[in-house]
């Protein structure tokens, strides 16, 4: 098994946990790990990533990733979301949470995205066809590094927040990097892979991330919620290091 998985492309390795994800979750169980989001726990997590593999970081029964559990965490044990009666618009969803928050009848909940198909309504994020102040609370994890007008976007969905409302816009952000690297001259795809991740990004955000978001509008607040959780559940839920950026509008 562990060769076989060595082996497989990272973005088809959660296409297959989603075919044999029963197989896979029986394989896997154990009390090793455990998976906040559902409770479920195993002997290990699959190993997951595009340049350098991460082990223990794919949950085989939910296909969550670390920050997917870092940020289940958050909204879990520090906000009022999961259980307040609220208008909430899920950008491009996670699999992992869809299907969960699909099944809050105390949210009005709205999904979004131009291609997925777990998306309610097909929409580009940089003119997104909702009314003004219309949602409580917007998800939209790592999606930001994919939008070349990424400045254009965090507009719309401010523009679609209400006042007071929260947004968590998760992306893939490297806290020693200064300023955001962007460069769209680099078109070879594995050269881009090489630098900003995955051949479909179009940036790498620094610590200057929190400064573009305040030019849309919001009063952002990177929360370093992984320093308030004990070293015991960073390993059983195996969390990552990384601060979950939180905005509000103003």
């Amino acid at each position: 098994m562990k060769t076989l998985l060595n082996l497989v492309p990272r973005p088809w390795l959660i296409q297959l946990s989603i075919w044999f994800r029963p197989l896979i979750k029986l394989y896997f169980k154990g009390n090793q790990f455990t998976d906040p989001i559902d409770g479920s726990s195993y002997r290990k997590f699959l190993p997951y990533g595009y340049q350098n593999l991460r082990q223990n970081a794919l949950c085989p029964g939910t296909l969550s990733l670390e920050r997917h559990r870092l940020l289940w965490l958050y909204l879990d044990r520090k906000t009022s979301f999961l259980t307040d009666s609220i208008r909430v618009l899920h950008v491009a969803p996670e699999q992992v949470f869809y299907k969960k928050f699909k099944s809050f009848s105390h949210w009005d909940y709205t999904t979004t995205d131009l291609h997925s198909p777990l998306a309610d309504v097909k929409a580009d994020i940089c003119a997104l066809p909702f009314e003004d102040n219309s949602y409580d609370l917007i998800l939209c994890n790592h999606v930001l590094e994919h939008i070349p007008n990424d400045l254009k976007a965090m507009k719309e969905l401010y523009r679609v927040l209400k006042p007071r409302g929260t947004a968590i816009l998760q992306v893939p952000l490297e806290e020693d990097r200064e300023n955001t690297f962007e460069d769209d001259s680099i078109t070879d795809q594995q050269e881009r892979t090489r630098i900003f991740g995955q051949y479909d990004h179009v940036r790498v955000y620094g610590q200057d991330y929190y400064n573009r978001l305040q030019k849309a509008g919001f009063k952002a607040t990177p929360v370093d919620y992984i320093k308030e959780v004990t070293e015991g559940d960073i390993k059983r839920f195996a969390l990552p290091t990384e601060r979950i950026p939180v905005v509000t509008k103003k």
